[in-house]
């Protein structure tokens, strides 16, 4: 048994910058770091060597990420991760590009990136990390703060309606779209490992707590409480298919929503038309 967690803890190591210091910008008990050990131990059951992976990020608690990984990154500009991944995969199209994003990175700034993404359908895997506010600077609403929920920008309650950003995703023309939460670790790390596997532009929503804010704000409990209330409040797609509206109502539907294997991916389609222009010029 200790041999195991040895091992599970050095592959975690290798991957992180040796001269980063430690603890992280993240608050304590922020999930931003199962998701990265999510990552980490997907990537090196894959066995995809560090040269193979390049993250790309934008602005926000979620986008400091890829800082503390050892693979090729790329920190951008706020909402403009997706444009400057879609150069990267241009121009090392053998490379797994991955996007690490926040719901208010990728969907308010970033939504029409967002949105162009999924319909060219580019081998970009997009992980979103959604805790239902800004939590770096300062608690405010995002497009997935649930209506009536409280933020330093809604004092009163939100009366805008929030995205549903599957629904959003799947709708735009990704062909793998996925949800799970924080708490729910080996079935996140899985969906990561299908993810990056996908041919195409695969996005998964990982559900996560920011306790300091959107905890603190709408009386929800600490980082414990958040995770157990994950636990609660989640529903299989298996179980979800026999459930009404109703009882669907304040619940994160978890698993694979949707996967089209069948649409052609973006690069692929630009080679083609690529070769067959210099084919006619020669």
């Amino acid at each position: 048994m200790e041999t195991d967690v040895k091992q599970k803890s050095d592959a975690i190591l290798n991957y992180l910058r040796p001269k980063k210091h430690f603890p992280s910008v993240w608050c304590p008990g922020c999930g931003n770091g199962i998701v990265m050990g999510a990552f980490i131990r997907a990537v090196d059951k894959l066995g995809y060597s560090k040269d193979e992976v390049a993250m790309v990020s934008g602005i926000g608690c979620t986008s400091r990420m890829p800082v503390y990984m050892d693979f090729n990154s790329l920190h951008t500009t706020h909402g403009r991760a997706l444009p400057f991944a879609t150069g990267v995969k241009f121009a090392q199209p053998h490379m797994k590009v991955v996007v690490i994003t926040g719901d208010g990175d990728a969907l308010a700034i970033g939504g029409n990136h967002f949105i162009h993404a999924c319909r060219r359908n580019i081998d970009i895997t997009c992980i979103l990390i959604n805790n239902h506010i800004y939590g770096m600077t300062g608690g405010q609403g995002s497009p997935t703060t649930p209506s009536d929920s409280f933020s330093t920008t809604t004092p009163y309650g939100n009366v805008e309606k929030h995205f549903d950003p599957c629904s959003l995703a799947q709708a735009a023309g990704a062909t793998f779209v996925g949800r799970s939460t924080v708490y729910h670790y080996p079935q996140m790390e899985k969906m990561i490992s299908e993810a990056l596997e996908h041919r195409g532009f695969s996005m998964v929503e990982i559900i996560s707590n920011c306790h300091t804010y959107f905890g603190r704000l709408n009386r929800k409990g600490d980082a414990a409480a958040m995770l157990d209330m994950f636990k609660n409040d989640s529903v299989t797609t298996a179980k979800a298919k026999n459930m009404s509206p109703e009882e669907l109502h304040g619940k994160h539907i978890i698993g694979k929503l949707h996967v089209d294997d069948n649409k052609s991916e973006f690069c692929d389609e630009y080679i083609k038309v690529s070769e067959s222009l210099q084919s006619k010029e020669s």
